[in-house]
């Protein structure tokens, strides 16, 4: 069991290099291809309406534009990348989560960034990601370019999205030298852990069990706490929440770890 082809979301943001070059490790651990993937619309509406002189001019200029700044991407994705044999490169004028949700039946696993420290134009919104595309997403914080993954900690709650969460990790948690999976009580309780410690002891993973109780903080808190405590760079967790007109609204554990997890987060919907 492991990743084939692992493909990731490149921008002109100042942290881009260090997500590819991150992706390009993992794909060198699990001998997997490595696609990197960017699109960028132009914004035609700045440029001027009717037949006027200068409107085919502004309106090729701004796609030019924006073709540039996709050889810029190209550009930075390579030198990322380095000398891999089994590299691809996908780019395209279009709406940046449109065009990767069209790439996404090509991968297994999708890197992207945390949303806010890429280019605006360019840039994947992680949440609309997890809940579009039915991949696992490795959600990179900035100033990140390498991932060991040798500790890993899993958010236990017994839900579709966390089930889905482990088996999706699977891959990182066959390598990791310790897994630790974490039931935060937030108030109701934290959910047993004995039957997803037994699935993954079965799948020959060293799992122990955590349980953390909150204690007024959030849960995303205490959840980033204890696997801080266990030293762990990585985090697995399912991801929650549902449509509402043309936005997703998430629950907080998912919302707090999208907007600011300080480690490589693993998440499934």
């Amino acid at each position: 069991m492991s990743y084939a082809s692992i493909m990731v979301a490149v921008d002109l943001g100042e942290h881009a290099r260090e997500r590819v070059r991150l992706a390009g490790h993992l794909a060198d651990d699990f001998c997997a291809r490595l696609i990197g993937v960017a699109a960028e619309m132009p914004a035609y509406e700045a440029a001027p309406v009717g037949p006027t002189l200068g409107s085919a001019y502004c309106l090729a200029s701004v796609q030019e534009a924006v073709l540039n700044d996709l050889r810029m991407a190209h550009e930075a994705f390579k030198d990322a990348a380095g000398e891999r044999s089994r590299v691809e490169w996908r780019s395209n004028l279009d709406f940046p989560a449109a065009f990767l949700e069209r790439q996404s039946a090509a991968a297994d696993l999708l890197v992207v960034g945390r949303g806010d420290d890429g280019s605006p134009l360019m840039s994947v919104e992680p949440g609309d990601a997890l809940m579009r595309l039915g991949l696992p997403l490795l959600i990179v914080p900035p100033k990140v370019d390498h991932l060991d993954a040798k500790r890993v900690a899993v958010a236990w709650k017994d839900t579709r999205e966390a089930r889905r969460a482990v088996r999706d990790a699977l891959p990182f948690l066959k390598r990791a030298s310790q897994v630790v999976v974490i039931s935060v009580n937030d108030g109701k309780g934290a959910d047993d852990t004995r039957d997803v410690i037994g699935l993954l002891q079965a799948h020959d993973v060293d799992a122990t069990a955590i349980h953390k109780d909150a204690y007024g903080a959030a849960t995303a808190d205490a959840l980033i706490e204890a696997a801080s405590e266990q030293a762990a760079d990585l985090i697995v967790a399912g991801g929650y929440g549902h449509g509402r007109l043309r936005e997703w609204a998430f629950g907080g554990v998912t919302r707090d770890l999208l907007a600011a997890c300080p480690v490589c987060c693993l998440m499934s919907h």
